[in-house]
């Protein structure tokens, strides 16, 4: 008999999500443990002490379900993880994973008898769309999560693209200006993260609002002024946006022309039928694909433009996973694979 279940699993910096899915991509058990220990609120020390408190919370899904034998397997998103080994290596938000490689698969399915496997949380979100998003009917795309950093995934002839090390597609770290750029959370300077990202929107917007962007009128008005300076987040901009604040609009067509930069030079790598949006700041919608398309447009090489026209061939189309199930879809996608 087929096995009807896999469970997928989203390890976060705050929280793991999980849940049980059908092949229909239909979440029918979910929960949600702290990634972080409840009783200090500070990492695990150890990664055997966040495996106790995880497994008992997967059996008693796995129980709800009818039981282990209906299981085909499990799938793990995580920082850092590694397709090829299995590991999470030097994830910087995972106290016990930070300093040290470790084999999260072994370890899991040690605990459970059930086959596991593991990849970067920007992949699985690739995997998940192709499974049950927009990337349905592609063999070539490139998934690009937009939020606390810029993740990408790379899937060629329907496949994701690892490398020989398990760690290709960090699009987010491609350097988008060389010369004087932001400082990136990696170390590196002018990376597309230090600008794409949510944090780097909220920043974008912060400097806009120091300095006079509209050299003939002086500073612009701006609903973001009546923020305090530090805590403007992107949601903010998106919102001020909407109500038609002419520097929040210069937020997003500034942050969608580096995108569109960037785009071009995706393109001219692994030529993807569309380039997928998802994250927080994609929920801008127009206001930041209308900048990207504009920019690709009169950037990118004739070949890689439709005949007789100088709209690219690539397009440009948002997510069609629930952001709610997004992360539980992506990570099950990987266990059909066992």
């Amino acid at each position: 008999m087929e096995k009807p279940y896999v469970i997928g699993i989203d390890i976060g910096g705050t929280n793991t999500e999980f849940g049980v899915v059908n092949k229909k991509g239909e979440i029918l058990y979910r929960g949600r443990v702290s990634t972080k220990n409840p009783d200090t609120k500070e990492d695990y020390s150890s990664v055997k002490d966040y495996l106790n408190v995880l497994i008992p919370e997967l059996k008693k899904i796995i129980d709800l379900a009818g039981g282990i034998h209906l299981f085909r397997g499990i799938g793990i998103g995580a920082p850092n993880g590694n397709y090829n080994t299995g590991m999470i290596e030097f994830a910087p938000n995972l106290k016990w994973a930070k300093e040290e490689s470790v084999h999260l698969t072994k370890l899991v399915t040690d605990s459970l008898s059930l086959g596991s496997v593991l990849t970067n949380d920007a992949n699985a979100a690739a995997i998940g769309e192709k499974a049950y998003g927009a990337a349905k009917s592609l063999k070539h795309f490139i998934m690009i999560t937009l939020g606390t950093g810029v993740g990408s995934g790379i899937v060629v002839n329907g496949y994701v693209l690892y490398g020989h090390d398990g760690f290709a597609g960090e699009l987010g770290h491609t350097t988008v200006r060389p010369y004087n750029g932001r400082v990136c959370g990696c170390g590196r300077s002018g990376c597309l993260e230090a600008y794409a990202s949510a944090p780097g929107i909220s920043r974008t917007a912060r400097e806009m609002l120091e300095t006079d962007w509209d050299k003939s009128n002086g500073k612009k008005a701006s609903s973001l002024r009546s923020i305090t300076d530090r805590d403007i987040t992107s949601y903010d901009v998106y919102v001020a946006a909407k109500n038609e604040d002419e520097l929040a609009i210069e937020v997003f067509n500034f942050t969608g022309r580096i995108l569109g930069e960037a785009f071009c030079n995706f393109v001219t790598f692994s030529s993807p039928e569309a380039i997928i949006l998802f994250g927080g700041p994609a929920k801008a919608g127009e206001l930041i694909r209308k900048p990207i398309v504009e920019t690709m447009n009169a950037n990118m090489m004739k070949v890689f433009k439709e005949r007789g026209s100088e709209n690219c061939k690539t397009k440009i189309i948002f997510s069609e996973l629930p952001d709610a199930d997004a992360a539980i879809l992506g990570a099950s996608a990987l266990a059909w694979e066992l």
